[in-house]
C-alpha cells in the first residue's frame, strides 16, 4: 500500500505493492511470501483484481454487491462479489468492449456495446442475445420506464432498441455528423448527448421531439484561446437542475438547466479530452478524469481538493456511493483502488479499511523482483547472454527479459573483470569530495546583483554561527523559482529609484550590523562593576537600548529620504521651464504703460470695493423675465376667475353654528353626517 499526500489529504493506494511474477509456480509463490515481509503484509482489497493487459470499464451494480469490469486481452469481462471479496465469473467475448450498462440492480442482466457495431445481452447463464448496429457505437443509455435502449456513434442519428418489442424503433436525429456521449437524468428522464460540434442536445423520450439545444462553444468557452471549436467528450447529471460537461480541450463547464451561462469552468492544464465526471455530494466535490489525473474540487469555488496521478493512461473512474474509495481502470493490468479517508468512510464490506489506515506509516514501495533482474535486450547482448534468448534462464517481459539474480551477478562478472576497480575508484574520489568540503571556499558571486547576494550569504552565515536557532527560511540563491533574478540582467536592482531609496534604511540597517560586529571582534571591551549594578538596580541593558536606538535611526533614514525626495522633485521643477497663455485683447506691450497698471490693479479688487469706488468699468445689468404670450393669458385668466369665486362665495358661519347646537343623537340612533342633522331639523 502506498500512502500520498497531495495537498495535505491523504490518499491510499491499495492496488500498489511487491507483486509475483506470473510465470512462477504456486509453491515458488508460497516460499516467497514466507521469505519476504512485503509480500506477507500486502494488502489485496479484491482477489484477482486486474485484467490481462488493459481494462476498459469498471462499474459497480446498482444494489452495491458486484463490480463489473471489462478489459483485453483477450476481450472479456469479469464480475467480482463483494461480500467475498473475490472473483465470481469470468466471461469471454468476441471483440473489445466500449462501454456496458447494467439492466437490472444486479449482475444478471448486462448491456455490452462492442467495438465491432455489436450490442451484445447477457443474462445471469451467459450471452442472450446479439444484434448489430450500422454505424460504431459510442455510448448508451437505458430507459427502465419505456425498455428503451439509445445507442449513439459515429452519426447523426440515435438508435433506439425496444427490449420489450425485441426491434428497433425510429431514432432520433440530432444536428451534428457524430454523437460523443448521452446520459438520461434520474429526477424527470430527460435524455442529452453531447455532440461532436460543441453542443448538447436534449430530448423528450415521452414525446420523441427535441426540447433544447445547449452551445456549450459559444456560452461558456468565447473567452478561452482555443484553435477550434471543442466537442462535448462526457456528461454527467447530478441532480434534477445541475449537470457537467466535459469537452475535448480538458475543460469541464458546470450549468443550470434555467440558464445557458456556465456556472463555472475549470481547465484541467492537459489539453487532453474530459473522460468522466462524478459528483460527491456530503463534501460537494467534483471528480473529472482526463488521460493522465483525476482531480478533485469543489464545485461551487472551483478550489482544487486533491489529485490522484497513478502514471498510466486512464479509461474509466467508478466512485463507491456515499465513501471515499474509487477504481480506475488503465492502461495496465491492475485495475487501480484508492481509498481517500476525507471524502468518506470505506464501504460496509470492506470497513476494515478504517482501522488499517490510521496505523499505517507512509511509505513508498514499487513493483520489484528481489530474485529477478530486468534487463534490456541491449545489455543482454552487452553481457553476451543473447544465446539464452527463448530458454527458461530469460523470461520475455515487455520490452526486455527477466533473469536469475545469481545468473546476472555470474555474467556481469565474467564480462566486466574490472568492475571491482572502477567501483573502489569511484569510492575514492567521494571521500576526496567529502575532504574538499570541508576546506574554506571562495564566494562565487553572480554577475547580476551581486550586492544582494553576497548579502544574503552573510546573513545565512550569521543565522548559522548565532547562538540562537533561527527558522529555516528559503534561499533565493538556491531556490529555482528566482533563478532569473541573479542570471537574467533585466532584474538589476536600480539603486537610483525611488523605492529602492526608501526600503533602504532595511537594507543599511544590515550593513550597519555587520560593521559593528567587526568592530566588536576587533576590540574586546571589559564589562565594569558598576556597569553590572547600574543594570541589576533596573537601568536598561545595552541590548535593549541598542535596539531602541537602532528602531529611531531607522525612522530618521527614511524621514530622511523622504525629505530629500521631495527636494530633488522640487528642483526637478523649478528647472523645467513654465509656459503662460496670454488672454485675447491683451499685448505685452502694453504691460509696462502706468494705465495698464492701475487698471490691473482695480480689476484685482472685490466687486463691493469697486461699488464704493463707483467704477466706472463696472456696468450694472438688470435683468427681466419676458413672459410668453400663453403665460400672461392663463395668469389674467386666474385672476378673473378668482374675482367672480369672491363675488358668489358666501360665509359658513351660520352652518357651522347650526351644527354645533344639534345633538348627535336622533330618535334613538347616533347620526354620524353632521349635514345629515341639518337636513332632519330643517
Amino acid at each position: 500500500m502506498q500512502v500520498s499526500n497531495p495537498n495535505n489529504v491523504k490518499i491510499y493506494n491499495l492496488s500498489a505493492g511487491k507483486s509475483l511474477p506470473d510465470w512462477l509456480s504456486d509453491r515458488k509463490k508460497r516460499s516467497l511470501q514466507k521469505q519476504d515481509v512485503d509480500i506477507r503484509r500486502r494488502i489485496e482489497l479484491i482477489q484477482d483484481f486486474e485484467m490481462p493487459t488493459v481494462s476498459y470499464c469498471v462499474k459497480v451494480s446498482n444494489d452495491g454487491q458486484y463490480i463489473c469490469a471489462a478489459g483485453t486481452y483477450k476481450p472479456r469481462f469479469r464480475c467480482y462479489d463483494v461480500t467475498q471479496m473475490s472473483l465470481k465469473f469470468e466471461r469471454g467475448l468476441d471483440s473489445d468492449v466500449v462501454k456496458f450498462q447494467f439492466l437490472s440492480d444486479d449482475y444478471s442482466k448486462v448491456v455490452f456495446l462492442e467495438n465491432d457495431r455489436y450490442i451484445e445481452f447477457h443474462s445471469q447463464f451467459g450471452r442472450y442475445h446479439r444484434t448489430r448496429i450500422p454505424k460504431y457505437g459510442r455510448d448508451l443509455a437505458y430507459h427502465a420506464s419505456s425498455c428503451d435502449l439509445y445507442v449513439v456513434g459515429v452519426s447523426q442519428e440515435i438508435y433506439r432498441l425496444n427490449l420489450e418489442q425485441g426491434r428497433f424503433m425510429n431514432p432520433l436525429v440530432t444536428g451534428a455528423s457524430e454523437v460523443n456521449c448521452c446520459e438520461f437524468n434520474p429526477v424527470h428522464q430527460m435524455f442529452a448527448c453531447g455532440t461532436g460540434v460543441g453542443q448538447v442536445e436534449c430530448f423528450d423520450p415521452r414525446s420523441r421531439s427535441k426540447v433544447g439545444v445547449l452551445d456549450v462553444a459559444a456560452s461558456g468557452m468565447q473567452n478561452l484561446d482555443l484553435s477550434g471549436i471543442p466537442s462535448v467528450t462526457s456528461l454527467k447529471f447530478r441532480d434534477g437542475l445541475s449537470f457537467g460537461i466535459g469537452t475535448s480541450s480538458g475543460h469541464i463547464l458546470l450549468y443550470d438547466l434555467r440558464s445557458d451561462k456556465p456556472l463555472l469552468v475549470k481547465d484541467h492544464q492537459y489539453e487532453l479530452p474530459i473522460k468522466r465526471i462524478e459528483f460527491q455530494d456530503s463534501l460537494d466535490l467534483v471528480l473529472s478524469m482526463d488521460k493522465k489525473i483525476v482531480k478533485l474540487w469543489n464545485r461551487e469555488t472551483g478550489k482544487a481538493f486533491t489529485a490522484i496521478e497513478p502514471g498510466t493512461d486512464l479509461n474509466d473512474l467508478c466512485l463507491i456511493p456515499e465513501s471515499g474509495l474509487l477504481f480506475m481502470a488503465n492502461e495496465a493490468p491492475k485495475l487501480l483502488t484508492y481509498y481517500i479517508p476525507a471524502m468518506g468512510t470505506a464501504p460496509r464490506w470492506c470497513s476494515f479499511l478504517d482501522n488499517l489506515t490510521e496505523e499505517l506509516e507512509e511509505s513508498s514501495s514499487a513493483i520489484v523482483y528481489d530474485d529477478y533482474k530486468f534487463l534490456t535486450r541491449t545489455e543482454v547482448e552487452n553481457l553476451g547472454l543473447a544465446d539464452l534468448i527463448g530458454t527458461n534462464l530469460l523470461r520475455a517481459y515487455m520490452h526486455g527479459f527477466f533473469i536469475d539474480m545469481r545468473l546476472y551477478h555470474k555474467a556481469k562478472s565474467i564480462a566486466e573483470p574490472f568492475a571491482y576497480e572502477d567501483y573502489r575508484k569511484n569510492k575514492i574520489r567521494e571521500k576526496i569530495e567529502q575532504e574538499r568540503a570541508n576546506r574554506v571556499r571562495l564566494k562565487k558571486l553572480p554577475k547580476v546583483n551581486r550586492e544582494l547576494a553576497e548579502k544574503l550569504m552573510d546573513a545565512e552565515e550569521n543565522a548559522d554561527d548565532g547562538k540562537k536557532k533561527t527558522k529555516n527560511k528559503s534561499n533565493l540563491l538556491k531556490d529555482d523559482r528566482f533563478s532569473a533574478m541573479f542570471s537574467n540582467p533585466e532584474f538589476q536592482i536600480d539603486t537610483e529609484s525611488e523605492d529602492y531609496r526608501l526600503l533602504n534604511p532595511v537594507i543599511s540597517k544590515l550593513d550597519k550590523a555587520k560593521k559593528n560586529k567587526q568592530k566588536e571582534m576587533q576590540q574586546f571591551k571589559e564589562v565594569h562593576d558598576d556597569d553590572v549594578d547600574d543594570e541589576l538596580e533596573g537601568e536598561p541593558s545595552d541590548e535593549a537600548s541598542s535596539s531602541s536606538d537602532d528602531e529611531h535611526t531607522w525612522t530618521e533614514e527614511v524621514k530622511k529620504q523622504h525629505r530629500l525626495i521631495k527636494k530633488q522633485d522640487k528642483q526637478r521643477k523649478d528647472q523645467m521651464p513654465q509656459f503662460y497663455e496670454i488672454k485675447e485683447g491683451q499685448d505685452l506691450s502694453a504691460k509696462k504703460d502706468k494705465s495698464y497698471k492701475m487698471k490691473n490693479k482695480q480689476m484685482k479688487k472685490s466687486l463691493e470695493e469697486r461699488l464704493q469706488m463707483n467704477d466706472s468699468s463696472i456696468i450694472k445689468l438688470t435683468f427681466k423675465f419676458k413672459k410668453n404670450e400663453k403665460e400672461s393669458k392663463r395668469q389674467l385668466e386666474n385672476r378673473l376667475h378668482h374675482q367672480e369665486r369672491k363675488k358668489i362665495r358666501r360665509s359658513a358661519g351660520d352652518i357651522v353654528k347650526n351644527v354645533k347646537q344639534k345633538p348627535k343623537y336622533w330618535m334613538g340612533k347616533r347620526v354620524k353626517c353632521p349635514l345629515l342633522q341639518i337636513n332632519i331639523n330643517t
